[in-house]
């Protein structure tokens, strides 16, 4: 082979050729279910197939409207009113590809101003959850918590005085830590412990994955009404506590696992 040629496999040649070939391989996660959560749509449907309402508290998906590519922007207003859907409105593009675009950030006041961005897009019904965002850390079985300083709440009044749509920086970057904050309990308190255990190992099974995030938040007001708001695959961990230890621990419990399924073969 040319070296330098660049050779593309699709996930399904990878999981169905090269891991047959080479058993000897530890894949951490297939490429096809990582695909998964490279779509803002196919990602949080796994969220809304969940039934944990009983569980320490209820978790959901902000309704959401998905505005496909060939959509004319024009007919954004069109869409909104026919979906029913509540402003503000959250948009953001609806493929997650890695780059700083594709986690653009916007809100919108008004459903006129949506016309002037380019499709295709995800819009999502705002929440107002009081500035405050929980980014949780799946790596294996251990869950790791920290919060992120996130966008204000919004008043009525303020809804019926402004319009336009506003670009955001990502919100959940590390710069906005609010871990050490001085924060109203009330806002700050983590989600339950068991509530956050069987959602992540609820996702787990259904996403075929181990190495991701889940950016989640409280709505105002309420203790124990939660929203999934975004799924990230192999976020930046760096950014998380204990992530030297955490990643060691579960390197180590796979080559002991896969050491284990050898001696019984």
């Amino acid at each position: 082979m040319n070296h330098d040629q660049i050779v593309e496999i699709s996930p399904q040649v990878f999981k169905q050729d090269y891991r047959q070939k080479h058993p000897e391989v530890t894949v951490l996660d297939p490429p096809d279910a990582i695909q998964h959560l490279h779509n803002r749509q196919s990602m949080l449907q796994d969220v809304v197939d969940l039934n944990l309402s009983d569980c320490h508290g209820k978790v959901g998906v902000p309704r959401q409207l998905v505005i496909p590519k060939e959509k004319d922007p024009s007919s954004i207003p069109y869409e909104i009113t026919k979906a029913g859907m509540k402003l503000p409105l959250v948009a953001k593009p609806l493929v997650v590809d890695g780059t700083a675009k594709s986690h653009e950030l916007f809100l919108a006041y008004d459903e006129f101003s949506l016309s002037e961005l380019e499709p295709p897009l995800v819009l999502q019904e705002f929440v107002n959850h009081g500035g405050l965002l929980f980014k949780i850390y799946i790596v294996g079985e251990t869950i790791k918590v920290v919060k992120r300083f996130s966008l204000p709440n919004i008043s009525k009044h303020e809804l019926s005085k402004v319009a336009g749509v506003f670009r955001f920086p990502r919100v959940s970057c590390a710069a906005a830590s609010a871990d050490d904050a001085d924060l109203d309990p009330n806002i700050a308190e983590h989600p339950p412990r068991p509530l956050l255990e069987r959602l992540a190992r609820e996702l787990r099974h259904r996403l075929g994955l181990c190495l991701f995030n889940i950016d989640m938040i409280r709505e105002y007001g309420t203790k124990d009404v939660f929203y999934v708001i975004d799924i990230n695959y192999f976020p930046g961990y760096g950014k998380m506590p204990d992530y030297e230890h955490v990643f060691t621990d579960f390197l180590l419990s796979l080559v002991q696992s896969n050491c284990k399924k050898k001696l019984a073969t």
